[in-house]
């Protein structure tokens, strides 16, 4: 599936959350599908605890 298929979906889905549930929903939604999105990150190897904490002289090396 590409990018702009589930660029789209996630717009219709935060829309549909927006419309329905108000505000706060959309909020929720948008969220939630945030740690969902960083949990997929952190199960396919992409990202590591550290890259939180790590200081920007670090990351330059």
């Amino acid at each position: 599936m590409s990018m702009a298929v589930v660029g789209l979906i996630a717009g219709m889905v935060l829309g549909f959350a927006g419309y329905f549930g108000g505000f706060g929903a959309f909020l929720l939604v948008a969220a939630l599908g945030a740690v969902g999105f960083v949990a997929g990150r952190f199960l396919e190897g992409d990202l590591e605890f550290g890259d939180f904490f790590r200081t920007r002289e670090d990351r330059r090396r």
